[in-house]
């Protein structure tokens, strides 16, 4: 086994045993409705993302590939993904971009599910030739851009030269003919970063915060001396990336992802201006834990769930959760005006 597939099976072991925090969710309150006025089957969440149609409004985000255990569990994604009829990121392939004999841990995604919607996924170093041979590789349907410089410093055998982080982004974004996302790894964005990424063509971000799966505490544990968890609290939540977002929601589409524990997180997020949202350690734990019919009716359930609270707050589609109004904790209010951050109108 090479060092790479190694990581990438320490990466999937680490996730399945990583702690479960509290949900950065509970300091945003949504506001009761108590006459909603519409039925439940007067609901469709169905939402345009770039030049892609999404069904639902949430997806299997980027997890892993690149070593015999990932392409199994991909193999199982891809049933779920298919089954549930929501879209599937695959995990970093610079696994199978560097050595071919791994390119089925991967393809097995398209075997498993030949019409659904698949997301390719590369990291921001990845030169344009590369980035068009994953999205062929997976005859996918958007292409995911991770960006991941904490984990990279952390990671021992991580990179430590981001410049051109940037224009490699740019280049990809202006030739490939796939919609592009550019996703953080569960650190969040600030609106600096999103004017960075706006500025240079990029339509559609995963604000992916902290509070899920936080890769600097998995790369810590794979250091001999485990002496940077004093990083583990680093970036922004979810909530407040998608604060952060709010100046930019009118000309981008902000994706959300990281720390999404349950279906009342997940219409949070979209109250907070994100258009899908994306779930990973939830559903790897459930298919590792309980099986493909468990994580399949997981998914059908958690579908289910977002429904009925769109239901009790009288929102029939995905514009009208973006208008139900919320109250912040202090402590977010207190970030959103420090950071002098203009609040989407409602």
């Amino acid at each position: 086994m090479t060092t790479r597939e190694q990581r990438k099976d320490d990466h999937i072991r680490l996730a399945l045993g990583h702690p479960v925090t509290h949900s950065s969710f509970d300091a945003v309150q949504l506001v009761h409705r108590s006459i909603p006025a519409i039925k439940r089957s007067d609901i469709s969440l169905e939402t345009p993302l770039d030049s892609l149609s999404l069904n639902f409004p949430l997806y299997i985000n980027a997890m892993t590939g690149g070593s015999k255990w990932a392409g199994e569990i991909n193999e199982k994604l891809a049933i779920i993904s298919r089954e549930t009829d929501i879209a599937m990121a695959v995990g970093s392939m610079h696994a199978a971009l560097k050595n071919s004999e791994l390119i089925p841990t991967y393809r097995i995604i398209r075997e498993r599910n030949p019409h659904g919607k698949v997301f390719a996924n590369i990291g921001a170093d990845v030169p344009l030739d590369l980035a068009a041979r994953a999205v062929e590789m997976l005859n996918a349907d958007a292409l995911q851009i991770h960006i991941n410089a904490p984990q990279e410093v952390v990671m021992p055998e991580g990179g430590r030269d981001f410049t051109d982080w940037l224009t490699n982004i740019e280049e990809i974004v202006r030739t490939i003919d796939v919609p592009v996302i550019v996703k953080e790894v569960g650190f969040g964005m600030s609106k600096e970063t999103l004017e960075q990424l706006y500025g240079i063509g990029v339509k559609t971000v995963d604000v992916s915060g902290r509070g899920g799966t936080n890769f600097i505490h998995i790369e810590n544990e794979r250091r001999p001396k485990k002496d940077q968890s004093y990083l583990s609290e680093w970036g922004q939540t979810t909530p407040v990336s998608l604060l952060e977002s709010q100046p930019f929601q009118q000309n981008m589409t902000i994706l959300a992802s990281g720390g999404i524990q349950s279906p009342l997180d997940a219409i949070k997020s979209i109250a907070l201006g994100a258009r899908a949202v994306g779930l990973s350690r939830a559903i790897l734990t459930e298919v590792e834990s309980n099986g493909l019919a468990a994580a399949i009716q997981f998914i059908e359930t958690f579908k289910a769930h977002m429904i009925d609270i769109a239901l009790i707050l009288g929102a029939k589609n995905l514009d009208d959760l973006q208008q139900v109004p919320y109250v912040l904790s202090p402590e977010l209010e207190s970030w959103q005006r420090q950071r002098k951050l203009k609040e989407r109108s409602k």
